[in-house]
């Protein structure tokens, strides 16, 4: 390597480390502000959104669960009855995989909160599919969608519980709703393929399959990011790479299946 080009290196590995002291030392500094303002100024409504900041997905640099928690407890401890904490709580307390505290702190919102949020009924949902309280989860979800009937996400976790219940034409129903209004979806696309296979109808199911493919390849980290908003971003790229690989496994079984019953 020649002189010139090892200083080109050289100075752009320092502009980098410059470039991270400098938001370190940003983000430092927020932190400080966020603490010192609670601590002087104390304010339940600016307590919650420290916290609902530190949940945010979308900023890598000040999504924080451990100091999104602290400031929503705080928040209620300044006003116990302020609205949607005890929603964000069950949030940090799901992505921490601590489904009971979750929903504890879920079904609190609904119970201190006159005029709850449809997305309250949404957050139980989730967390009664991962308990396995499927029944449950079901009906809170077709809850949420009275208000929202045409929301992607919405249905395509509904399709989740109903396929967990057995309730596997009730799943190719509401998969096809959702299609008909996101027909590039790649998570709908994906429960499609699932529930067309689990019904029987294999050949539909592998042309889903396939399409669920083509789409989750072209999926960008922001899209990602956008329907999952409570998630680290960090691990945007493992998320896409996993609903990449269900799209690959669902099309290996759904051909497995096709192939097994031409032989027969």
């Amino acid at each position: 390597m020649r002189s010139s080009e090892s200083a080109f290196v050289h100075t752009g590995v320092l502009l980098a480390l410059c470039v991270s002291m400098v938001l370190t030392l940003l983000l430092s500094s927020t932190r400080v502000r966020e603490h010192f303002l609670i601590t002087f100024a104390p304010s339940p409504g600016r307590a919650y959104t420290y916290g609902e900041q530190h949940l945010d997905a979308g900023d890598m640099y000040i999504y924080d669960l451990k100091e999104a928690e602290l400031f929503l407890k705080e928040a209620l401890r300044l006003d116990p009855h302020i609205p949607f904490a005890h929603h964000q709580l069950a949030r940090v307390d799901f992505l921490r995989g601590n489904f009971y505290s979750a929903l504890w702190q879920i079904n609190r919102e609904l119970e201190i909160n006159s005029s709850p949020s449809p997305s309250s009924y949404y957050v139980r949902g989730l967390i009664e599919g991962y308990m396995g309280r499927y029944e449950d989860s079901a009906k809170d979800y077709e809850h949420f969608l009275q208000f929202a009937p045409n929301n992607w996400a919405g249905l395509n976790d509904y399709a989740w519980v109903l396929l967990k219940a057995g309730r596997n034409s009730e799943a190719v129903a509401v998969t096809e709703r959702g299609l008909t209004y996101f027909p590039d979806n790649p998570w709908l696309l994906n429960s499609s393929a699932i529930a067309l296979y689990e019904t029987g109808n294999v050949q539909k199911a592998r042309v889903r399959a396939e399409r669920a493919i083509t789409a989750s390849a072209k999926l960008s980290e922001q899209e990602w990011l956008t329907a999952y908003p409570g998630n680290n971003p960090k691990v945007a790229q493992e998320g896409i790479a996993t609903l990449r690989k269900s799209a690959q496994d669902n099309m290996h079984m759904i051909e497995q299946a096709i192939a097994s019953s031409a032989v027969q």
